[in-house]
């Protein structure tokens, strides 16, 4: 049996949900020539609410997965959150929550006027990579944490590789964080793709055909549902043994995760990615 599939039934069993997820993870690491060599996981708790007759749980899961590709080794890690119900002493309604964002702000939010200095930057994208390594799994306390974080967390990545903000204090305008307020295109990331696409000066994205292209320290924009709302972002930090995109992510933390996010509960087959590469 798959040592992946192997370690979920041991942990939890299969229901038809984690069966779907199973069958694209699997099918996604044969068309990359990937396998699974180790594979460890540890639960935290993290809420626990009590009602008079059950108890709902929330905890999270760290799983831990060594890759082989070709030669070449990486160490997959996702923080994984879970919920279920005791009742009677008894496990039900066990299920993952879902990944896919709940957007705050849909607004397709552009650069201020270009009358502003122009300003360039020389971007760092070994500081951004190094700072998307160190937290993660874990939160910067100079900056809020959000309950949907993906792309505080990014903008945070790209702070560190030396984007300059601007725009404050209106929020839907430019990109930067202040204080305790921030602008739309911080935190959100529908407003983040849109911006990365509209500003022509300072932090700015060039939109790239594929995934090739991209290099460490480069932004890939998720819309789960093909609607036109962009749901998720993460940051490129290596690549795999055919040149393609690892990346770390917040929300669902993630580390070294492949990039086309086919295993994730948002995915669906009418997902649309935007590839920006980061720079003057």
């Amino acid at each position: 049996m798959d040592l992946l599939k192997q370690f979920w039934m041991e942990c939890f069993g299969l229901d038809y949900h984690d069966e779907e997820w199973w069958h694209r993870k699997k099918a996604s690491l044969a068309n990359r020539n990937v396998q699974i060599v180790r594979t460890a996981g540890k639960g935290h708790i993290f809420q626990r609410i009590r009602y008079d007759q059950e108890e709902k749980v929330y905890y999270h899961l760290h799983v831990s997965m060594l890759m082989k590709q070709g030669d070449y080794f990486y160490q997959e890690e996702q923080i994984i959150p879970y919920q279920f119900r005791l009742r009677s002493g008894k496990i039900a309604e066990h299920r993952q929550l879902n990944e896919n964002e709940p957007e705050e702000q849909l607004e397709k939010l552009m650069p201020e006027g270009e009358t502003d200095r122009t300003v360039r930057f020389a971007y760092d994208r070994l500081a951004a990579v190094q700072y998307a390594e160190r937290w993660w799994n874990s939160y910067n306390p100079a900056y809020k944490k959000f309950d949907v974080d993906c792309t505080n967390y990014i903008s945070q990545c790209l702070r560190a590789g030396g984007a300059p903000m601007r725009g404050a204090p209106n929020r839907n305008q430019g990109w930067w964080y202040q204080g305790n307020n921030w602008s739309y295109s911080w935190s959100v990331a529908h407003s983040f793709r849109w911006f990365l696409s509209g500003s022509t000066h300072g932090l700015k994205g060039t939109e790239v055909d594929s995934p090739e292209e991209l290099m460490p320290g480069d932004v890939i924009c998720y819309d789960f549902e093909g609607d036109g709302k962009w749901n998720h972002t993460t940051i490129v930090v290596a690549k795999d043994a055919n040149g393609m995109p690892l990346v770390n992510a917040h929300t669902h933390n993630s580390r070294h995760r492949y990039w086309a996010y086919e295993d994730s509960t948002a995915y669906t087959p009418n997902i649309k990615y935007k590839f920006f590469r980061i720079g003057d």
